[in-house]
């Protein structure tokens, strides 16, 4: 299995649904399959079939996240401002200034579970992340999106 690239942040997220799947989900889950099962007949039940859906989805889930955290190779964005030497890597937080708008845009490049557009956050396999991956400020990075090329000047590198 390849190591999963998440930030701090990401990482206690993680963790903390973990937990709440764990300590709250699992047990609620559990006790709704015994108030159906309470009910007699199951095989037209629909309460207990819902909670054994709910329940194989909650398993799913904390299986995957255990995956996840196993495979994670955490990084703090704020120990990168060394090593990266001004380089838009893994964690790293860019200004960037369309050319043909004008428009000023800020992304941190994270983790696929951590991405949230929202926020600013990109997943490290989105196409404009490939693109500015190991460029500095005062580059240009080509993004081929659906509506043609665009071109992003990166305006500063940050580590936070």
């Amino acid at each position: 299995m390849s190591t999963i690239p998440l930030t701090k942040r990401g990482a206690e997220k993680l963790k903390d649904e973990l937990q709440r799947l764990k300590h709250v989900e699992r047990p609620a889950v559990i006790q709704a399959i015994a108030e159906a099962r309470a009910q007699g007949d199951l095989s037209e039940n629909a309460e207990y079939d819902a909670a054994k859906d709910k329940q194989g989805f909650i398993e799913g889930r904390i299986n995957e996240i255990e995956g996840k955290l196993a495979a994670a190779k955490i990084i703090d964005p704020a120990a990168l401002a060394d090593n990266a030497a001004g380089r838009v890597v893994f964690g790293a937080t860019v200004d960037l200034e369309e050319e043909a708008s004008g428009g000023a845009v800020t992304y941190q490049i994270v983790g696929e579970d951590e991405a949230d557009l929202k926020f600013g956050l990109i997943s490290i396999s989105s196409p404009i992340a490939r693109a500015l991956i190991g460029k500095e400020a005062g580059d240009v990075a080509e993004v081929q999106a659906p509506g043609g090329i665009k071109r992003y000047d990166i305006v500063e590198v940050r580590y936070q």
